[in-house]
């Protein structure tokens, strides 16, 4: 009975399997013309919209063909396994029905695995569905969207050129904020594109020997702030241009702004042996001296002789002149520019590992043992990390502890005219110390440094707070006083 059942099923089985192979046929049938009809109707899609979508029409109908012999391949996978499943379930039957002849009961028992070769028929396990669809309505694209962003497209006329408001622009804390204003009102300017380089020239920015504009993109309004800038040079040039979602304008005459400020290096030809220089930072090296005293009469011998990068004529140059180095426990290094009127001002960084510096400045020939502080030609505040930290201004040997925490950036403001040396925390711009005295000499910005290293910064304009801090102290009435009293 179990047999018959067996039997009984393969039989419905196998009908099942010949119907299921007649569906996939169909499907197989229906993907190909589906598949011909959806490129007929992309064909027919891409005829109205041929100029501007002409490049996918061929990529489009590659993904359906693709589509199409994918899905065809799975079916005939599919259709494969069922052909099999169906060669073995008739293999299957006929054992059965041979099976079933054997008269006698003994010889039906000695056919070996008889359950399990009929139970295990392939078909069983066959699903008989479809494994992908007849349709290829997912592979269409509907372009109404992009028909109706077509009929909307309008024409958009070039941008004029801005016009930049130079009493609007401001130059401060070496910061530059431009404002421009456009010719006539148009609301279809969607951004401002800012260009700006650096000059040494006042005039109209010229073709050779200029540096290369710097872009600032997808400005939204008219007036932009360019920040953390370095003044190395004396001028900036800056334009404006206008930008549609179509076309970019023309720049607008460009503008040159002065950025003032006190740019020097530090002297490598008259620093202490045991210190490397580089432009503007100075590290303590206990070794250099003894690789260096071989070479010293030379370098003093050429001492004299102008850096090629620099013009003899140069108030660098005159500053670096036929100076020895410093020697003894003067680890000293100083600018190579020299302070002979008008307001400066410079930064300072130390280490954190430095165990002794000073900062300060001095008249432009100190002796080769004098240390900042110690002479009345020098003035700085010195800092001591050594066995604890120690805080003091210094001037003719003379030395003022300061009873406030050091920053870890130190301002330097020099008023040469008005006799004024003042120190500030270059965060907070908190006042530190200031000496005041009438400077009789050029100065040069000093620097000494024992165990560790000093980084220098250049090309800063006097902050506004510092000014606005000058202006409240001098209001009070504070009268210049001699160097060996300090404010």
């Amino acid at each position: 009975e179990t047999l018959q059942r067996i039997v009984s099923t393969l039989v419905n089985k196998n009908d099942e399997i010949c119907n299921f192979i007649d569906v996939l046929n169909h499907t197989i049938s229906n993907v190909q013309v589906n598949s011909s009809n959806a490129i007929s109707e992309l064909d027919e899609e891409f005829d109205g919209l041929y100029s501007v979508l002409h490049e996918m029409k061929g990529s489009m109908a590659n993904t359906i063909q693709q589509e199409e012999a994918r899905k065809i391949q799975a079916l005939q996978d599919q259709l494969s396994q069922c052909s099999r499943a169906l060669e073995s379930s008739e293999e299957l039957l006929e054992l059965a029905v041979q099976s079933l002849d054997i008269k006698n009961p003994v010889e039906l028992l000695e056919v070996e695995n008889i359950d399990w070769i009929v139970t295990v028929a392939s078909a069983f396990r066959l699903s008989l569905k479809p494994k992908v669809s007849d349709s290829m309505t997912h592979m269409m694209v509907d372009f109404a969207l992009e028909k109706r962003m077509l009929q909307a497209v309008k024409f958009l006329p070039v941008p004029k050129a801005p016009e930049i408001d130079v009493a609007a622009c401001l130059v401060a804390d070496n910061c530059i904020t431009i404002s421009w204003r456009m010719p006539e009102e148009d609301s279809r300017i969607d951004h401002f594109v800012l260009e700006y380089r650096k000059t040494n020239f006042d005039g109209l920015p010229r073709l050779k020997g200029e540096q290369h504009w710097e872009l600032v993109d997808y400005i939204k309004a008219t007036q932009y702030t360019l920040s953390g800038l370095k003044f190395d040079t004396k001028y900036m040039n800056l334009r404006v241009q206008a930008c549609n979602k179509a076309v970019a304008g023309e720049y607008s005459d460009p503008v040159t702004l002065e950025t003032k400020a006190f740019v020097f290096s530090l002297d490598s030809t008259s620093s202490h042996l045991n210190l490397k220089v580089e432009d503007t930072y100075v590290e303590w090296d206990p070794t250099g001296g003894k690789g260096q005293e071989k070479i010293k009469g030379k370098e003093n011998k050429n001492s004299n002789t102008a850096s090629p990068k620099r013009s003899t004529n140069s108030p660098r140059a005159s500053a670096r002149g036929g100076r020895d180095r410093f020697s003894g426990e003067s680890y000293t290094v100083l600018g190579d520019t020299a302070v002979e009127s008008g307001q400066h001002y410079w930064e300072v960084r130390a280490q954190k590992d430095c165990k002794s510096y000073s900062v300060g400045v001095t008249y432009r020939n100190p002796g080769k043992f004098d240390q900042l502080g110690k002479t009345n030609s020098s003035w700085c505040i010195h800092i001591n990390n050594w066995l604890q930290t120690t805080f003091s201004a210094k001037h003719n040997n003379k030395a003022k502890t300061l009873d406030i925490p050091v920053p870890d950036r130190i301002g330097v403001y020099c008023d040469f005219d008005g006799g004024q040396l003042s120190f500030y925390n270059a965060n907070s711009k908190a006042l530190l110390h200031t000496f005041r005295t009438k400077f009789t000499q050029p100065l040069l910005p000093g620097f000494m440094i024992w165990c560790g290293g000093l980084t220098v910064s250049t090309g800063l304009q006097v902050p506004s707070a510092v000014k606005t801090l000058q202006k409240s102290e001098n209001g009070l009435g504070g009268s210049t006083s001699s160097l060996n009293n300090v404010a």
